[in-house]
Formats: C-alpha cells, structure tokens, sequence
C-alpha cells in the first residue's frame, strides 16, 4: 500500500484576482505534490476559495450585487488561473459550498455546548482587509499589524473562543515536534510573540455584518470568517462533527492528519496557534506540518495596484509560457527570505536557464543524433573520459532534488538540476561530436557521447516533471521514451535507460530567445496602462454616484424636521470613545446637550465658538451613557465635513 501524502494551500480570499505572488503558493505545492506522486506516495492536493466576511460584503455592494454573486465571479477566476499554471489539485473548495457551511455550523454549536465559547462585547480596533481583530498595543500608527492598512475602532457584541484554556497543550506539542511549526524562524515568532506573550481569547462571530455562515442558534451572529475558513481543511475531506475520529468516513481517516498545510507567513498566528486549538478541541489529530513560505516583492517594493508593480501570473504567461512562469517563481523564491520579481531578471533567467541551459541542449543533441544516426537511439561503447563526470552530475543531481524537495527548499533542487545540465553543455564542448563525426574510426566514440547526452538529458526531464511538467512531457516525448518516472533514475547503474535502436522525435524550440529592450518597452506600456486605468479608478471613486432605491419625500415631511441654527459654547472628548466629542449648544431660546462621531475629524478647539446646523426635534438617544438631545449637519463617509454658518447667523434661526 502506498504511504498517503495530504497537502494543502491556505484557500485564496475571493475578494479579487490573485497577483502573481499569490499564485506562488499554488505553484509551490503543486511542485510539492507532483514529487511525492514521483516518489510513489498516495498524494491528496486540496486547494479552494475562502468567500466569507466583511471585505466581500462590501465589495459586492460597491459592484452592485450579490455577495455570493460577486465571489462566483472571483471564485471562477481564481480557478481559472491554478488551472492555467498547470495546478493537478485534487479537490477546490470554496467555503459557499453547502456541505462546509453546515459542517462550520455544527462545530461552532458543539464549541459553544462544551464549554469552548461564551458570548461577550468586543471593542477593539478592526482590519477589514485582513478580518482580524487587534489590540491597543499592536496596532501600529493606526495602521494593520499586518497588512499595513487603517484600522478602525469596533464595538460589537460577538462569541469568544477561550484560547487560553489550550495554551500549555500546544506549548507542549510544539516542544516534542520541532518540525511541525517550519522554517525554524517562523516558530521562535509564533512561540515569543503570541504564546509566550500571553494568548487572549479570540472572536469567533460578528454581528455588524451578514455575508457569513449564520450561527444557527443565534441569529443576529455570523461565524467569524477565520473559524470558517480554516475548517476548509478538514470538510473537504468529509468532516463530520457529530462523529467521532473513529467514526470518520473512510476517505477522511486515510488522509488526515494532513502532513503539510504551505502558507503565507503573513497567516502563520492563525494556522499554527487558533488552528491546533481548534483541532484539539474537535480531539482530532494536529497536522504534522505547517509550512511558513516568504513573500514575493516587485523589487523591494511589495505589490500594489496604485503603484502599478502588481504582476500577474496569466499575464506573465502570456510572454514567457506556463512553464516559464512556473520555473521562475520557483527558483527564484528563497528558502527563508522575501523574494524579488523584476521583469529584467525573469527575462534573465528565462533566457540563461531555459533557452540556453535546456532548451539549447536538447535541440543540439536531438539535431546531432539525426544528422549522424538518422533520429534513432545510438548503441553506447566502451567509457571514457569524461563520461563517468556527467553519469556523477546525473547522480548527484537526483540526490540533491530528493534531500532538497523533501525539506521543501524549491530552488535549491531546481538549481541542482540546473547544474547537472551544465555539466551536459560542458561535456558538449568536451567531446566535440562534431569533430567525432569526420572520422569512422571515432564512430564508437561518436555513439557513446551522443548516448550518454540523450540519458542525461532524459534524467533532466524526469527530475524536472513536477517543477516544469508541460516541457518535461514534452522533452521525453521527442525521446520517444517510456522510462519516464523517478524510480527509473538515481543510481549510476540505473544510467542507460535510453534503449539504443529507440526512434526520437524531431526537435522543437522548447523556449525561444527573448529580446530584452523589445520586452521591456512591453513591459513598461503595460505599466503605463494599468497606472492610467488605477488613476482613472480613482478618480470615477471621488465622484459620488446617485442613489437609487430612495423613497420620495413631500414637503410636509420634509417640513416636520427642524433644523435650526446653534453655537458651540463648549467641546469636550467623551472617555473611552475615540470618535465621540461631546458639545453644549446655544440656541438662543435655550441651551443642549449633542454628541456626535466627529472626534476623527475635528478636535474639540475646532469647533468651539463655531456656529452650525442642529436637528432640534430629534428624539434624544444615549450615547456611551451621555444623553444627546439633537444631531448636528455633516456630510461625508470617510472624511466628514460639518456644516458650518456664517459668524452674523443670529442663534436658533430656522434653516429652510
């Protein structure tokens, strides 16, 4: 029986299309998974969508439809560029799908039944982007930990997961499994800064917004949209939360515990710290490894739409191919450090790895092979220098792919195959077939080194199938060759696959030669383009856009709302309420009392002395335990405006 291998991506946020570092991920795994296939493993690849939460919800309403309408478009999309990066997943979930959402309601209810939730008030400050909560301390200049964008303070009333109460039992899982928190880095982080540090309860619902998987025995509440994304593991396999491990279909008893979930670092905290917790409370078996990846930069500088860096993977394809996009993010990402993608070094290694390293040697030894053996296998002779260097590079180069692939460091295997066939090229300029082929007396010779350089080259194109896996197809095809899989290669005495009489394909240009200035000139006139439809972005947002659905009005309505004029005698911030300034009002006739949500905007010297416009007939409400008796007039969303009169407007004067 094979020995199973269950691999996951963090599911991609279907709030727009994934830029080229996102797609990384993908590339990655898939690699991943492809080489435990190589390897002989049973290999489980899950990889979906995450459409819930706060950020959709809104986004969907700018678009002017439904949230489940706008992720449909964004899931497909999405989809559709894993499939074009040649992503052989097994399973695409998307958190819309019903079996997950009833499955993410049972286990929120049995959380809540043993004792794991409780209900409470959170205050606190917001990313919306992010959808995660954080403190006082850890926002930084109003800004995301995170993502580095604005927070905004929020008060609701939501459930609570009590985290503390499995501190000490992942402390300890950690320390006995030192692989399971990888690279080594990403776990001293993870165990100093959170564990450590004091772990607090973590939100599990939210009540301000409906585009969730609703509590369903609480329905003013929707599951918080990290408990409901993380749980994509573990029901795409058929979950039950009503069964026991034991009891556990057949299909997710094979493949869980999963043995490596690959991820941004940027979401380490929430699948090596809630996740376990999460699994513990479920009494299922933690994953036996969670993968921290770096992140992909446009030079130093990370991706931004407004920036005009941001690249993307289908369109970076449309230059270099699949295979070319596929080869790039992964040699050039680094084991434990950020990469950087500039268009001058993709067309760099492009040109370097692909069209001179591989592309060229295949070309040169197929059109060798016709010219002088008429496209059939030649029959190898005796050994001689330097034939056992290139049989060694062959050996040395599968060593360093298994010893590399199975501690995840991608480009590290990827270089020792390219190095490998540089020690082909050389060999090339070592034994000059061409010179061979002058005489009969070499014809032996002429036959061993064109051999040797067709089994090299096979190896190349069986150690390459889960990195570049349409070429390698390709390379083992023009072989005419069905010796083809990872067990064919790795020791020398496997060297001599190629069966000598075996007729080659004719040879094709696997990567034509990109001119550098013509691309760049491309490059940049794209640029151009996606700044100018940015700008023009922005500025179509400035531009307010009529309201629809706003039920008319006659003027005796209107006539009933009082709006007269007052002066600011006072102004003070109302404690523990940073939007909220408190202000005594002169009305002429008599004096009130308002509080409004303008402390972002206006300080309390600003407004006092000021005159403005109030609603003196509004039904008094408390705010924070202080009464307002009226509504001052503000126009604005994100940055507001009061309205303010002129210094000769005589006090209480009605405004018409």
């Amino acid at each position: 029986m094979k020995e199973k291998f269950y691999l996951t991506t963090a599911i991609a946020y279907a709030s727009s299309k994934p830029h080229f570092g996102n797609t990384y991920e993908v590339i990655m795994s898939d690699a991943v998974a492809r080489y435990k296939k190589a390897r002989g493993y049973d290999v489980y690849f899950c990889t979906g969508t995450d459409e819930h939460g706060q950020k959709i919800e809104n986004l969907a309403q700018k678009a002017g439809i439904t949230p489940k309408e706008y992720v449909d478009g964004i899931a497909g999309q999405i989809r559709g560029i894993w499939d074009l990066m040649d992503a052989d997943y097994d399973y695409f979930i998307r958190t819309t799908d019903d079996y997950h959402e009833r499955a993410v309601q049972k286990i929120f209810r049995r959380f809540y039944e043993q004792g794991d939730i409780y209900k409470g008030h959170y205050e606190g400050w917001y990313c919306t982007p992010c959808e995660s909560f954080f403190t006082e301390t850890q926002v930084v200049d109003g800004k995301c930990p995170d993502c580095g964008r604005p927070v905004q303070q929020a008060k609701e009333e939501a459930y609570f997961f009590k985290m503390t109460k499995y501190v000490d039992r992942l402390m300890k899982h950690i320390e006995e499994h030192p692989e399971f928190i990888q690279p080594e880095s990403r776990k001293k982080e993870m165990v100093n800064n959170f564990l450590k540090a004091g772990l607090q309860d973590l939100c599990v619902s939210r009540s301000s917004f409906r585009w969730g998987i609703p509590v369903d025995f609480d329905s003013r509440h929707v599951i918080y949209v990290w408990l409901d994304a993380l749980t994509n593991y573990i029901t795409a396999l058929g979950y039950d939360p009503d069964k026991s491990y034991e009891e556990q279909s057949e299909h997710f008893r094979k493949y869980w515990p999963c043995d490596v979930h690959i991820i941004g670092k940027d979401i380490l905290r929430f699948h090596t710290i809630y996740w376990p917790i999460f699994l513990m409370a479920l009494d299922l078996p933690l994953p036996k490894k969670v993968f921290g990846h770096p992140w992909f930069n446009f030079g130093t500088d990370k991706m931004s739409k407004s920036r005009g860096n941001v690249i993307y993977a289908d369109q970076l394809a449309e230059h270099f191919g699949v295979d070319g996009v596929r080869y790039y993010a992964l040699s050039e990402m680094p084991y434990n450090a950020d990469g950087s993608i500039t268009y001058e070094s993709v067309i760099a290694r492009y040109n370097n790895d692909l069209v001179n390293n591989l592309g060229n040697l295949v070309k040169r030894t197929l059109d060798m092979d016709k010219k002088y053996f008429g496209k059939l296998v030649p029959t190898p002779g005796k050994e001689e220098f330097p034939d056992g260097e290139l049989k060694a590079a062959c050996v040395k180069a599968y060593e360093g792919v298994i010893a590399n692939m199975d501690d995840y460091h991608i480009s590290d295997a990827l270089d020792c195959i390219f190095t490998m066939l540089k020690r082909a090229n050389k060999y090339i300029d070592e034994t000059t077939p061409w010179s061979l082929a002058r005489s009969e007396d070499d014809r032996e010779r002429l036959q061993t080194v064109i051999y040797n350089l067709l089994e090299a080259i096979r190896w190349g194109a069986v150690l390459l199938t889960p990195f570049i896996p349409g070429t390698a197809r390709e390379i083992l095809a023009e072989l005419g060759t069905d010796r083809t899989g990872y067990d064919t290669i790795g020791t020398p005495a496997q060297f001599g696959g190629m069966v000598p009489g075996g007729e080659l394909a004719d040879s094709k240009v696997l990567f034509a030669r990109v001119d550098e200035a013509k691309k760049l000139a491309e490059f940049e006139a794209e640029r151009e383009r996606t700044m100018a439809e940015a700008k023009q972005a922005a500025e179509a947002a400035k531009t307010p856009e009529k309201p629809e659905g706003c039920a008319m009005i006659g003027i005796d309505d209107f006539m009933k709302v009082e709006l007269r004029s007052a002066q600011v005698l006072s102004c003070e911030r109302v404690p523990k309420a940073k939007k909220l300034l408190c202000m005594q009002l002169d009305l002429g006739y008599e004096k009130r009392q308002v509080v409004s949500g303008i402390a972002g905007f206006y300080s309390p010297e600003d407004m006092i002395g000021k005159k403005l416009i109030v609603v003196a007939n509004l039904k008094p409400a408390t705010l924070c335990g202080i009464e307002s008796q009226g509504m001052i007039l503000a126009c604005g969303e994100e940055q507001v405006r009061v309205v303010f009169l002129s210094e000769d407007t005589p006090l209480g004067e009605r405004i018409r």
